[in-house]
């Protein structure tokens, strides 16, 4: 019976893992291409989610030995993969932008763009600077979800 701590590492590392996947490994030509139709935003998403699983990898297993963490083969694989169709879902960005518009969240959605009635603007008008958008906050948190998901299935299978 796996306990608490176990869920608990798996979770910081994935959450960890994620940051560094999802900011410092994917390259900018995925981050530009991945919400493109057809075949060029599918394959700029699957590199995407490609790098980010192999750095979810490449830092939960060291956390695991270090820690003496029993994980399953079966519990990693389905953990991983249901956080890796989540992802790859998502991150096709009119995937999410449908899901918050059917839940309400299309104001939201667009805050901090120039489709939202109070678009950043400067005291000439011009477009402000600003730290993020509605949709990448609920990007994140979507994947946020899923990470929760993903440790209790890597922690409990």
């Amino acid at each position: 019976m796996p306990d608490a701590s176990t869920f608990a590492a798996t979770f910081v590392a994935l959450y960890v893992a994620h940051s560094v996947g999802d900011h410092w490994v994917q390259t900018s030509c995925q981050s530009a291409d991945k919400g493109r139709p057809g075949w060029t935003g599918r394959l700029a998403d699957t590199r995407h989610v490609a790098t980010l699983t192999a750095t979810k990898v490449a830092l939960l297993l060291p956390v695991a030995v270090l820690l003496g963490l029993h994980l399953s083969a079966l519990g990693l694989v389905l953990g991983l993969g249901v956080d890796a169709v989540t992802h790859w879902w998502a991150d096709r960005r009119s995937t999410l932008a449908w899901l918050a518009r059917v839940t309400g969240k299309t104001e939201f959605y667009t805050l901090g763009t120039a489709n939202h009635p109070a678009h950043p603007v400067t005291a000439n008008g011009a477009p402000a600077a600003h730290l993020g958008t509605g949709a990448y906050a609920l990007d994140q948190s979507f994947h946020h979800l899923w990470l929760l998901i993903a440790a209790v299935l890597i922690a409990t299978v």
